[in-house]
């Protein structure tokens, strides 16, 4: 299993701002490109992985940052701001360590955060295709000798072509969800670049094949357990989305405001010669603005709750924490998509031209925030304050 080289490691939330905010610079350069040509981002995520942000989430205990999930939250979205794909690679990187956080044992945890401090990624291969519903999981897992032995088959499986470890999701002989931390060289573990989507494109969110699969007993962490009780494992999950979003949102906007500055003709029956004159332009831009503003008011503000529902875990704050990322989530997602799609009639036909590749901000968006539905979002925040009823304790709400 390698690892890479000179992994940083990062000490303060101020530290991990800084080093996104420099990524970012350099990620940005090329996204389009990487986009256009479905140009996998290897060496971009060896010096995301060098930087020591895959490990800011390791509690101080284990020697990490332990930044705040605010912070956390914030380099998700200044990295997807640079390449959508690139934000949402780590993803379910977060969510595993999160799970770890929650149910693993002490050793699982002395053991898998050095590894992440060490340079090492985790991928996932939780979902799959064909099943009752989008949460239900067949990939069984059967007791050999004092290990275990996979079989199955995963989809949407972001991140695990370009990981050490790949987190999955498995049902043990008793029906029991379980997550395996299996490593990627294993004998009979196969990952296919069959990602055909046409947003995310270099997520690498293929298929992963698992054909009698040993995985040592010391490498399962429960999983169901999870969401059995109230832990903040779901909304965890939720907020990195919204930070994926809120990051593309902010893309599109700043392209949006670039190409109309610079290239954008005004239109015929405008009183100026000037396209940042134009009454209309201005009150659409005005309208994303607020919307964008408020998005990532509220993607800070769900992080604070999650923050509080970490440091004092109960029914209580785990459901405020659940509803404020619900929150996030729903206007992120429309924030997204509104942004990809009036950057082009702000900027006009010109801005469709391929060379700029402004269509992959719409496409990253469209793809991504299908993850889940936003109108369960709104279903789950509007029983929440009028009923007082809980949401769910899964994954997603």
């Amino acid at each position: 299993m390698t690892f890479s080289q000179h992994v940083a490691v990062i000490t303060s939330d101020e530290q991990a701002l800084i080093v996104a905010s420099d990524l970012a610079d350099d990620f940005k350069r090329d996204s389009a490109l990487r986009d256009r040509e479905r140009r996998l981002p290897h060496p971009e995520l060896e010096a995301f992985s060098r930087s020591g942000l895959w490990g800011i989430s390791v509690p101080k205990a284990y020697g990490g940052a332990g930044v705040s999930n605010v912070t956390l939250a914030k380099v998700i979205a200044l990295i997807s701001q640079a390449d959508g794909s690139l934000g949402q690679i780590p993803q379910n990187h977060f969510y595993a360590l999160e799970v770890l956080r929650v149910n693993g044992s002490e050793a699982q945890k002395q053991r898998l955060y050095a590894e992440v401090l060490a340079g090492q990624r985790f991928g996932n291969a939780l979902a799959e295709l064909g099943t009752k519903t989008a949460h239900d999981r067949i990939t069984q897992l059967r007791r050999d000798g004092k290990g275990y032995r996979i079989n199955g088959r995963k989809f949407y499986a972001t991140g695990a072509i370009y990981a050490q470890r790949i987190p999955t999701s498995v049902v043990d002989e008793n029906g029991v969800q379980q997550l395996a931390f299996v490593p990627r060289d294993s004998k009979g573990l196969t990952v296919i670049d069959d990602w055909t989507g046409f947003g995310q494109r270099t997520t690498g969110s293929g298929s992963v094949v698992f054909e009698d699969v040993h995985v040592a007993a010391e490498d399962i962490v429960p999983f169901q357990s999870a969401f059995e009780r109230p832990t903040p494992v779901g909304p965890l999950a939720q907020i990195l989305h919204a930070a994926i979003d809120t990051g593309i949102a902010r893309a599109a906007y700043e392209d949006a405001l670039y190409f109309v500055r610079n290239k954008t003709r005004p239109w015929i029956d405008a009183t100026s010669d000037i396209a940042t004159e134009d009454p209309h332009t201005l009150k659409s831009f005005g309208q994303l603005s607020i919307r964008l503003h408020a998005a990532e008011a509220l993607l800070e503000r769900a992080g604070e709750f999650l923050d509080r529902a970490q440091a004092d875990t109960q029914a209580d704050t785990v459901a405020a924490a659940s509803i404020a990322v619900a929150e996030a989530r729903a206007i992120s997602t429309e924030i997204s998509l509104a942004a990809g799609s009036t950057l082009f009639e702000l900027a006009g036909s010109q801005a469709t031209l391929a060379e700029h590749g402004l269509d992959r901000h719409w496409r990253n968006a469209r793809v991504h925030t299908l993850h889940d539905p936003v109108r369960w979002k709104y279903h789950a925040v509007g029983n929440f304050y009028l009923n007082d009823e809980k949401p769910p304790l899964r994954g997603t709400i």
